[in-house]
C-alpha cells in the first residue's frame, strides 16, 4: 500500500519532466517522495557517493534531507553542501567526482520544488539517459546490507576559485547591478564579486526568500527585468545582471537599461572562446540568433546546431568536443566547467570583455548583434500537432523558403525564420521568429501567429 498520494504512478509520471523533477510541495513533492527518490536515484545510477545541494526555498531543507537519507539508505555516502547554486552543484559534482542532486524549482513560483541530478562530473541525467529508470524504480524501497554515511562540506569557496580561473580581466573598473531576486545569487555573487577589485557591485533583492517577494526569479520574463532596468539607469552604472531563482541562467542589461538578448551574449562569449582557442567547436540551439553561426564561422570556428534542452547540448558538446554551448533561453555551457551551465561564468565572461573596452556595453555588443527577434510567444493550442502541420502546408512551398523538423517546425528564409514547437508539460505552441528588421519580423510573426490562434477561442 503507498504511504504517500505522491507516490503514485500518475503523479510520479506528471512530474518526472524531461530533464528533472518538478512540482508542487505537499501534493506532487514531499517528503516520503524525496527520499524513495534518493534510493531509487543510487539504485539505478550505481553511485558509491551523492553530493546534494538546495536552493532557499523553504521546503528545500527537508526534501534534500530525505533524499539524502533514502540515498544512504540505499547504500551510498552523501556529501551535503547545503544552500548552493545549481551551478555550484555541478561544480561539486565535477570537482569532487560524485553524482549529484540539486533541490531546485529554478524559475518556477514558490509553490513548487524540485531535483536536478547528474551523474559524476556533472554529466546530466534526463528522460532518455536515466530519469525514466529512477522514476520506474521509485516504487521499490531501496535497502543496501550496510547504511552509508551523511556529512558536510563547504565547496564555495572553491567554487569562486574555479570560475575566476577561467576568466581574464582587464584594467578598467566597472560599476555593476546584480539583481538576485531574492534566489541563490544572493549567496553566489558577493562571495564572487568579492574576490574582483575591479567591481564596485550595487545589489538588489540579495536576502535569500523562496517566497520571492519582489518578483519571480525568471528573468526570461521582461516585467522580472523593470526594477533592474531602472537601477541600472539611476546608478549609472556599466551593465546589469539578472539571475534567476537557481542563479544557473543570466540575462544582461547595458548601460541604457536596455536588454541584452541571450544570442547576443552566447556570440559574445563564443568570439572570447574561440580567441582563446581557434578552430573550436561552438554549439547553438535551434532558435539562437542566425548571427551566432554567422559569427562562428567568420572567426574560423565550427557551428553546430542543436534542440532545445541542455541533455542535447551537453551530449552534442560531448560528442563534438565543443568548447562552449549557448541557448537562446539564457542557459551557456562550458567546456571547462565539465559541459555543464554556469550562469556566473557567463556574466564573468561579458564583464571581463567589457574590462578590457573603454567603450560601453552597447558598443562592445553592436557586431553581435545583427537581427530583430520576436522572443518566445506562447500559444494556447489544444492540436498542437494538427497545427504545425497546418503551417507545414502554409510555408512549405513558398518561395526560397527551406523547412526542417529536427526540434518542431523550422521555416527558413534569407531574410527571416521561425520555430514552432510544442511544450513537453503544457498544451502550449511556442514561436520564436527572427528577422533581417523589424518589419520583416513582425510581419512574418503576425502571420504565423494568426495562423496559429485562429480556432483558439
Amino acid at each position: 500500500m503507498l504511504d504517500s498520494v505522491t507516490l503514485s504512478p500518475d503523479n510520479l509520471h506528471a512530474i518526472f519532466k524531461a530533464y528533472d523533477v518538478r512540482g508542487t510541495v505537499g501534493d506532487q513533492l514531499d517528503e516520503v517522495l524525496a527520499e524513495r527518490i534518493g534510493g531509487a536515484f543510487v539504485a539505478i545510477t550505481g553511485a558509491p557517493t551523492v553530493v546534494v545541494g538546495y536552493d532557499m526555498r523553504p521546503s528545500s531543507p527537508g526534501l534534500a534531507g530525505a533524499f539524502a537519507q533514502g540515498a544512504a539508505a540505499a547504500g551510498a555516502d552523501v556529501v551535503m553542501i547545503g544552500l548552493a547554486s545549481t551551478d555550484q552543484l555541478y561544480f561539486a559534482s565535477g570537482h569532487l567526482g560524485h553524482a549529484g542532486a540539486m533541490f531546485t524549482a529554478s524559475h518556477n513560483p514558490a509553490a513548487y520544488n524540485g531535483i536536478k541530478m547528474c551523474r559524476a562530473g556533472a554529466a546530466p541525467i534526463g528522460m532518455e539517459t536515466g530519469l525514466a529508470e529512477i522514476r520506474d524504480a521509485v516504487a521499490t524501497v531501496h535497502r543496501a546490507s550496510t547504511v552509508g554515511t551523511i556529512s558536510e562540506t563547504d565547496v564555495l569557496g572553491g567554487y569562486v576559485n574555479h570560475l575566476l580561473g577561467l576568466v581574464g580581466w582587464g584594467p578598467r573598473q566597472l560599476k555593476v547591478v546584480v539583481d538576485a531576486g531574492n534566489g541563490m545569487a544572493g549567496l553566489t555573487a558577493p562571495a564572487v564579486f568579492a574576490e574582483m577589485g575591479a567591481v564596485e557591485m550595487v545589489p538588489m533583492y540579495f536576502e535569500l526568500d523562496g517566497t520571492f517577494p519582489n518578483h519571480e526569479a525568471n528573468p526570461i520574463e521582461p516585467a522580472n527585468l523593470v526594477d533592474l532596468q531602472k537601477r541600472v539607469l539611476a546608478e549609472g552604472a556599466d551593465i546589469g545582471l539578472a539571475f534567476d531563482g537557481d542563479a544557473d541562467r543570466c540575462f544582461l542589461v547595458d548601460e541604457r537599461g536596455e536588454l541584452v538578448t541571450p544570442s547576443t551574449l552566447t556570440a559574445l562569449i563564443a568570439a572570447r572562446e574561440l580567441a582563446r582557442e581557434p578552430g573550436a567547436t561552438i554549439i547553438h540551439n535551434l532558435i539562437t540568433s542566425r548571427a551566432v553561426p554567422q559569427i562562428v564561422t567568420e572567426l574560423g570556428g565550427t557551428p553546430v546546431r542543436t534542440r532545445v534542452g541542455h541533455s542535447y547540448i551537453k551530449a552534442t558538446m560531448a560528442e563534438t568536443g565543443a568548447i562552449f554551448g549557448g541557448e537562446h533561453s539564457g542557459h551557456f555551457y562550458f567546456r571547462d566547467f565539465w559541459k555543464a551551465d554556469s550562469g556566473m561564468l557567463a556574466a564573468l565572461h561579458a564583464l571581463a570583455a567589457l574590462s578590457e573596452t573603454e567603450g560601453t556595453l552597447s558598443e562592445l555588443l553592436a557586431p553581435y548583434d545583427r537581427f530583430t527577434s520576436s522572443g518566445e510567444i506562447n500559444s494556447t493550442v489544444a492540436d498542437q500537432a494538427g497545427v504545425v502541420e497546418t503551417l507545414v502546408e502554409s510555408w512549405a512551398n513558398r518561395d526560397g523558403v527551406e523547412v526542417d523538423r529536427l526540434d518542431g517546425l523550422t521555416v527558413a528564409h534569407a531574410d527571416w525564420w521561425f520555430n514552432v514547437r510544442a511544450s513537453n508539460t503544457e498544451p502550449l505552441l511556442r514561436l520564436n521568429v527572427e528577422g533581417r528588421d523589424e518589419e520583416t519580423m513582425a510581419g512574418i510573426r503576425d502571420e504565423v501567429l494568426a495562423e496559429i490562434r485562429k480556432d483558439a477561442k
